[in-house]
């Protein structure tokens, strides 16, 4: 296992807990609960290798922050608005370029305000700030800054918003994001806003005209457009729109499993028609296989499906895991907003407590590529899963 140039470093260890802050006892980043290795060959094992200490290995969609140790204070410690990176975590994952999700519309779930201009720069600067008081990760926003990663020991942060829902009516506001670093942005959340539909929706009015706009100006200033959260008419109308290649950075395929978070064939069709790439996710409950425990195994049938619809070419990993109890937090926030009607919009299931094999960003990505050498796939193949494809997206969408 390779390891980043870590100088055991933790959030915020130069304030005062208790003093400067509410000092909330945090999950551990490494080694919170037991996770499956995928077992490989002596000579799997060197490929394996080769792969993850050759190729830039990109994660399309992760939230590295690190959450309470008890999920009960969960929504205290978001109150706070001051989330801790779990490097200690990042060292060990084998992982060169993050899309980073800094705002993921956390913050204001206890007063169901939703996505706020006010707390997503918050969020960036508080962000920022403690990034800058380190040196194994840092944020990229030209692609020329992603290069020197894994030659360094580092991690690229590329600056990603799950939703433009905090730009309301004002499209300027996309500049100003761009401005603030931001690199990658969803068009809506679950939840509609005025730009379209998200996936929650009953009905889906498609792609707004200030939605149209967005994209258009998306496009302009080289910010890559993400769907994952789109309803489907308006995720093929963003499509459609834009005159560059799109991402749905963390889904899976609706035909393996029947939920609303997944999506159809025909948005994955007209994504890789356009040149775009889905990253397939593994939060608790969503990348599911009927029959199954929802695991590494489960996740990576979707990478298999997608791969078998769309080829190769189309497909990444945004495994969508943070360090902590995932499954808590999910908890957490259903009570408060009622989140649980999307990830509970499939079959019946078998609840996990944890996703096991792809369980944080410490072990997710390693893993995928582990599992991938297993099953036979090439490794041409593997490096774009394991984030060329990625990387091809941004160069073809960002100002260089």
């Amino acid at each position: 296992m390779s390891k980043k140039t870590y100088d055991g470093y933790r959030s915020y260890s130069y304030l005062a807990g208790g003093e400067d802050y509410p000092d909330i006892p945090l999950a551990k980043d490494t080694g919170r609960v037991p996770s499956a290795k995928v077992q490989l060959s002596d000579a799997e094992e060197k490929r394996a290798r080769a792969i993850l200490d050759g190729s830039h290995i990109v994660s399309m969609h992760d939230h590295t922050s690190i959450f309470p140790e008890d999920m009960g204070r969960v929504l205290e410690q978001r109150r706070t608005g001051r989330d801790a990176t779990g490097y200690a975590g990042l060292a060990i994952s084998d992982t060169d370029i993050v899309f980073e999700n800094f705002m993921d519309g956390t913050a204001t779930i206890t007063s169901n305000k939703g996505w706020k201009w006010d707390d997503i720069l918050f969020d960036l600067g508080m962000r920022f700030s403690d990034i800058d008081h380190q040196g194994m990760v840092y944020i990229a926003t030209t692609y020329l800054d992603l290069e020197p990663a894994k030659a360094a020991g580092r991690i690229a942060f590329v600056p990603w918003l799950e939703a433009a829902t905090a730009i309301e009516n004002e499209i300027d506001r996309v500049d100003v994001l761009y401005g603030f670093g931001v690199r990658g942005m969803g068009i809506t959340y679950s939840e509609a806003n005025a730009l379209g539909s998200g996936l929650r929706e009953t009905n889906d009015s498609g792609l707004s005209d200030l939605g149209r706009a967005v994209v258009k100006r998306m496009n302009r200033l080289g910010m890559t457009i993400d769907i994952a959260h789109c309803g489907d008419r308006t995720g093929l109308e963003v499509i459609a729109s834009s005159e560059q290649p799109i991402t749905i950075t963390h889904a899976g395929a609706r035909s393996v499993w029947p939920s609303r978070r997944m999506k159809d064939d025909e948005t994955l069709k007209a994504l890789a028609a356009k040149g775009g790439v889905i990253g397939i996710e593994a939060a608790p409950h969503t990348t599911q296989v009927k029959g199954r425990p929802h695991d590494l195994e489960a996740v990576m049938a979707h990478v298999e499906y997608c791969v078998d619809l769309v080829g190769v070419d189309h497909v990444g990993l945004g495994p969508d895991t943070l360090f902590g109890d995932h499954v808590g937090l999910h908890g957490a926030f259903a009570q408060q907003l009622s989140l649980a009607a999307i990830r509970d919009s499939g079959p019946q299931y078998t609840p996990v407590t944890y996703v096991d094999g792809m369980e944080n960003p410490g072990e997710a990505m390693r893993n995928a590529v582990r599992w991938l050498v297993k099953r036979g796939y090439t490794d041409t193949d593997i490096v774009k899963i394991a984030g060329g494809n990625a990387l091809r997206v941004l160069r073809e969408t960002w100002a260089m």
